[in-house]
């Protein structure tokens, strides 16, 4: 008779919430994303990253929906799975969770359901940095937005320094002990785990989040996942080997002059210049780089995704457009070799603001490499009477 290992790491996962913004007629993570749910989604993530032990906690009279999910996405490792009901708020609902691992059980760690397309690697990285001593981890991205403060009455305050901020996400991880303790002796509730674990004086560390690991809270976002799902690869959670060689796409983007406020370009604010329109902010250079991406990939074009029909990217800025697709593309299997984009315009002048335009497009692409060119047409059409700007992109593509 072999005995199996009774495993060192065990998930919990979140899945009481009611889900009320996403008015999906059930508590949320019971809604379809295809037809299997966001639970279902969920856990085969899970048990694609682990082998741990993996307690689900739910809203009460939803056990029964939860084992069948977990029965059909864990499959031989059923017997790993155990479900409990959640509590009032999100540390009650954790600490459920914790009364129900098993002896051996030393890392822990707190999954969201509504995360559910994170990749394996992000777990990975959480395991390790736990492993290698840190008493909490947490994955993160990077805030690529202009922050501002703004008061009760809608004016700006002040701008944030977005360089100390970050997005975190889940799995959040942690030595079993500092968790429970944490959670024992901290009085008020949080928004996530590492906060409750920070408040009882415990350092957090942080690794690199994913894209593709947004949470599931909105109607667009839910929108978000099935289109990643129809792509084919996020289904099988892990990507593809199917793609063999590079590939090259091209893109364009024209848009006039004539918007309201301040004008965006290049992932940048350019205060005093006349804003372009556009349904979203009229950014030529990150509407270019969308296409050029979207088609080396096969995935269609920029109206496929983000057109006139999706008000969520009404005024929308390039970290919006570049993340969402960075998302798409590492749900199909490929990663961003380089982009390269060229700006045709008389105005803004880009020189002196180039590297920094670079920086940003970057980091709104996880951090793949952004080369900007900008270039006048000596008076010629439609850029050199500086009635609008025109943006040529070329990207390249590896598989993942």
């Amino acid at each position: 008779m072999t005995l199996t290992p009774v495993p060192r790491l065990a998930v919990i996962v979140v899945a009481a919430g009611s889900g009320t913004r996403l008015q999906g007629g059930a508590p949320k993570a019971f809604v379809g994303i295809d037809e299997r749910s966001i639970l279902h989604h969920a856990l085969r993530g899970v048990f694609a990253a682990t082998s741990a032990q993996v307690v689900i906690v739910v809203p009460r009279g939803y056990e029964g929906e939860a084992l069948a999910d977990a029965r059909d996405a864990a499959g031989d490792r059923a017997d790993l799975v155990t479900v409990v009901v959640g509590g009032a708020t999100r540390q009650e609902s954790v600490a459920a969770g914790l009364g129900a691992l098993w002896g051996d059980v030393e890392i822990v760690l707190v999954h969201d359901a509504a995360r559910a397309l994170t990749p394996p690697a992000v777990f990975d990285r959480v395991v390790q940095a736990v492993e290698a001593g840190a008493a909490a981890v947490i994955p993160v991205l990077p805030v690529v937005d202009t922050i501002k403060r703004v008061d009760a009455e809608g004016r700006v305050i002040g701008p944030v320094d977005r360089t100390e901020l970050a997005a975190a996400q889940t799995p959040q991880g942690f030595a079993r002990s500092v968790l429970e303790a944490a959670l024992a002796e901290v009085d008020s509730d949080h928004t996530d785990d590492a906060a409750a674990v920070a408040a009882a004086g415990h350092p957090v560390v942080t690794v690199e989040g994913d894209a593709v690991a947004f949470k599931i809270t909105t109607g667009p976002d839910l929108d978000r996942a099935r289109a990643l799902l129809e792509t084919g690869p996020a289904a099988s959670v892990v990507p593809p080997s199917t793609h063999s060689a590079p590939r090259v796409g091209i893109g364009t983007d024209v848009h006039g002059f004539g918007g309201e406020g301040t004008l965006w370009l290049a992932g940048l604010e350019w205060p005093g210049e006349e804003a372009l329109s556009g349904h979203s902010d009229g950014d030529a250079v990150a509407h270019a780089i969308v296409d050029a991406l979207l088609a080396a990939a096969g995935l269609g074009d920029i109206g496929t995704h983000f057109g006139t029909d999706r008000p969520e990217f009404a005024g929308a800025h390039a970290s919006a457009f570049l993340a969402h697709t960075a998302g798409l593309l590492s749900a199909a299997g490929w990663r961003i070799g380089n982009v390269s984009v060229q700006v045709q315009a008389n105005r803004p002048r880009f020189a002196s603001r180039r590297v920094e335009a670079e920086r940003a497009l970057s980091a709104a692409l996880g951090g793949a490499a952004v080369s900007v060119s900008a270039t006048t047409t000596d008076g010629l059409g439609f850029t050199g009477r500086s009635e609008g700007v025109a943006a040529f992109a070329t990207a390249l593509l590896v598989p993942a």
